[in-house]
Order: structure tokens, then C-alpha cells, then sequence
């Protein structure tokens, strides 16, 4: 039985730079991986299954409309195996829930079907953010999601993902986006906290705006986020609609999560470490 940990991935920043004559945008982004996500179990069995439990199970796909399954056929298809996905994190949250769950499926199915793991860009026709999640560590993805690179250290750091519970699909946040021409990140040179806080203060998050107009309580849970004591910097990941706040502790970000989830008790709230690697 081998044991996966899907970590919520959430994006510091996020530019789009361009559109290619397919339609798909060119991003440049700084990305993080979170101490909160979804669990995988697999075992070995003669064919593919996928069960899911979890407080975020109800009309969760256990079929091939599952990023999962699809990635598992993908690595090997015909091969067999038993999936468990316990799901925590919420779906269409723009913290690449299903992607990551898909980067542990294929880390996991690897192992136990003893076949040598994908390289990140391998895995790009799975969805954008699986080679990032593949990656499993904090990276800048650009292009369409097939380039990903290692980021200079990044000091402690805790943060509150918080998400009102509705659904924001990307295709619509996209096609509200009103520029799609934007300036690339500056290059990545923080070297302690206040460094790195005034990098992502000149940076920002291009779907953030068309996200907020589609679906307006995310600038609700934003100002919750914002107004917590400690709170460094609050911003949307990804295309929405999970908002994050950065805190240079545990403790603060502990009791933000639990101020907000006291006087939220509908929204899904969380705190944990950024992951180093």
C-alpha cells in the first residue's frame, strides 16, 4: 500500500503574458505548495478503481471524467490498480486541487508499477497544472505550464486559504480577462521575509479582477483575510475563487483561520506551513 500527499497549490503571483493564435494564454507565475490537501492510498489489484471519501467527497467523479483515473491510464493504461482518494481540499478552487491529486497518482502508481517517473513537461496534455504539481516544490511555471524552474529559498512562512464555497470555472474567468498582453514577473531576489513580501507586492494577479466580477464575494473573503492581525499579504490563487493570506507564523496564522472561520462557519478554512520541498 503506497500513501500520497496532495498538496493544495497556490499561486503568489500570477502574470498572463500572451495568448497564442490557439487559444490558450502564456502565464508566468510564482508558485507554492501548501501543508493542506487531499490523501491518496493505493494498492495493487487487478484493475483500475477509484473510490473517494472525505469532507469534500459528494459529486467527486470515480470514473474517467476523474483527473486521477485519467492520469493513471495515461502512466500505464490497462494496468490495474486500487485508488483511494480522500478529498479535503475544494474543487474549481484555483488551488489545483485535481492537478495535484493527478501528480500523486502518477508519483504513487510509479512506485508500485515500478515504472520510472514522468518528467513535468512529460505530463502537460493531463492539464496545466499538473507538471507544476509534478514538480512538487516551490517553482516559477511559465508558458502554457510546460516550463517550470526551482525559485531561490524561501523563508518560514504560514498562510490562510480561505474559500466562500462557490464555484469559479476557469474558462469564463479567462475570456472576462480584458488584457492578456501583461509584463513577465521581475526576476525572482528575495532573500528573507520582507524581501520577498515587497516582491509580490509589485506583482499581482491578472485573474483576480475578472474573477471578482464574476463572482463578487471573493473580494469579501479577501477583506476578511486582509483585516487579520499579522496578515502580510492577501491575494486570490490561481483563477479563483480560494484567497490566501501570507503570516510569519503558525500561531498568527492559526488564530486568522480561526477568527474567520468562527464568523464563516460556511466557508471552507484552513492554515499550514508553505512547503520548502
Amino acid at each position: 500500500m503506497i500513501q500520497e500527499f496532495a498538496p493544495a497549490k497556490v499561486n503568489l503571483a500570477l502574470h498572463v503574458t500572451g495568448r497564442r493564435d490557439d487559444g490558450y494564454h502564456l502565464l508566468d507565475s510564482i508558485v507554492v505548495f501548501a501543508d493542506i490537501g487531499d490523501r491518496l492510498t493505493i494498492s495493487d489489484a487487478p484493475d483500475l478503481s477509484l473510490s473517494v471519501t472525505g469532507p469534500r467527497a459528494a459529486d467527486i467523479p470515480t470514473d474517467s471524467r476523474n483527473l486521477v483515473w485519467r492520469a493513471a491510464e495515461w502512466l500505464a493504461a490497462g494496468r490495474g490498480a486500487a485508488i483511494t482518494l480522500d478529498k479535503t481540499l475544494p474543487p474549481a478552487g484555483g488551488i489545483g486541487g485535481g492537478s495535484s491529486d493527478a501528480a500523486s497518482a502518477l508519483r504513487g502508481l510509479s512506485d508500485l508499477w515500478a515504472r520510472p517517473r514522468p518528467a513535468p513537461q512529460e505530463v502537460l496534455p493531463l492539464g496545466a497544472d499538473v507538471p507544476v504539481c509534478l514538480f512538487g516544490r516551490p517553482a516559477r511555471m511559465q508558458g502554457i505550464g510546460e516550463v517550470v524552474c526551482d525559485l531561490p529559498d524561501l523563508p518560514a512562512l504560514w498562510m490562510v486559504l480561505a474559500n466562500a464555497g462557490v464555484e469559479v470555472p476557469t474558462g469564463p474567468v479567462f475570456k472576462a480577462l480584458t488584457h492578456a498582453e501583461n509584463a513577465a514577473l521581475p526576476e525572482p531576489d528575495w532573500t528573507d521575509l520582507p524581501s520577498l513580501v515587497a516582491y509580490l507586492c509589485h506583482a499581482r494577479n491578472d485573474l483576480e479582477a475578472p474573477a471578482r466580477a464574476l463572482v463578487p464575494v471573493i473580494g469579501e473573503v479577501l477583506d476578511h483575510l486582509e483585516a487579520q492581525p499579522g496578515c502580510l499579504l492577501a491575494r486570490m490563487s490561481g483563477s479563483g475563487g480560494t484567497c490566501f493570506g501570507l503570516f510569519g507564523s503558525a500561531e498568527a496564522a492559526q488564530m486568522a483561520a480561526a477568527r474567520i472561520g468562527e464568523s464563516k462557519p460556511d466557508w471552507w478554512v484552513d492554515s499550514g506551513a508553505v512547503r520548502a520541498a
